[in-house]
């Protein structure tokens, strides 16, 4: 593109060809790659003592003006030229400040400064000695309490919850395990009861400090390790809840010969809930 620089608007041909500076706060690094050209350099230079016609102003031209993120320098000339396409004009105000004009950051401070009919952006107050702005790393802390989403009762997301529980190969085995039901069905659900037979090493027992509530499993499928196939536990299905009623115990019976022995009474327990059907071979561990 073949552009020339006119003597009454210097900065017109340098607009065109400049679309819009890098936005203000970029990396240094980044901005480093936008460099100052030859064109450019002439046009600040030629309005670098004189600046712009107050008639060139911008009808509510502020005095000062910060630098914000997301600021470019298309922007900050809208809001004290009439036409922004001049901005490297504000560039050319302040030579010695603004070398590059890509590097301006956010917190620096313009300074509008008016003399001789003409305006000068400048990054120091009139009159006063050139700003030094040091910026440095800090560190912000606020609360989330006001943020934080609420948390949702357990008995409303319960009934979407698997609830699977991963265990050892041997655990399931020695879990007590529903024999029967109460009415010889098959299938139970939540408001049934059925009977249950322990592990001969630790039956069943209704008496304080033993467990009362207990979950209800089946099906220990096995994990495996995807490369050495591994077994790594055994995972099973949670089926619902159930409460022991009566304990294991054993009764004294005399028969029709008349011995004495002892009858085996299986513990009984009553479904609290159930996700799945329960029926016989299902096993109980204690609720955690």
């Amino acid at each position: 593109m073949n552009m020339k620089a006119s003597t009454a608007a210097p900065g017109r041909a340098l607009g065109y060809a400049v679309l819009v500076a890098g936005a203000l706060g970029a990396s240094a690094s980044f901005a480093q790659n936008l460099p100052v050209t030859p064109n450019q350099r002439s046009t600040a230079q030629q309005v670098a003592q004189q600046g712009v016609p107050l008639a060139e102003l911008a009808p509510n031209a502020p005095d000062s003006y910060t630098v914000q993120r997301g600021d470019t320098l298309w922007g900050i000339a809208g809001l004290y030229l009439k036409r922004p396409w001049r901005w490297p004009e504000l560039w050319g105000m302040n030579l010695q400040a603004i070398p590059n004009p890509h590097l301006i950051f956010p917190g620096q401070t313009l300074y509008l400064d008016k003399q001789g009919g003409y305006a000068r952006l400048r990054t120091s107050a009139p009159g006063g000695s050139l700003e030094t702005v040091r910026v440095s790393p800090r560190t912000r802390s606020e609360t989330l309490a006001d943020t934080a989403l609420p948390t949702l009762k357990p008995h409303l997301i319960e009934p979407f919850l698997v609830e699977p529980l991963v265990v050892d190969a041997n655990v399931l085995e020695r879990a007590p395990r529903i024999v029967a039901m109460s009415d010889d069905r098959v299938l139970m659900a939540a408001g049934d009861r059925a009977y249950v037979r322990g592990d001969a090493a630790n039956p069943l027992r209704l008496e304080s400090g033993e467990p009362r509530v207990y979950r209800v499993f089946r099906n220990a499928v096995a994990l495996r390790d995807p490369e050495t196939k591994e077994i790594l536990g055994y995972e099973a299905q949670y089926l619902g809840k159930a409460q022991l009623v009566r304990g294991e115990s054993f009764e004294d019976t005399v028969g029709k010969d008349g011995k004495r022995a002892a009858e085996y009474i299986p513990a009984t327990v009553e479904l609290l809930d159930s996700k799945e059907e329960i029926r016989a071979g299902d096993r109980l561990l204690p609720v955690p």
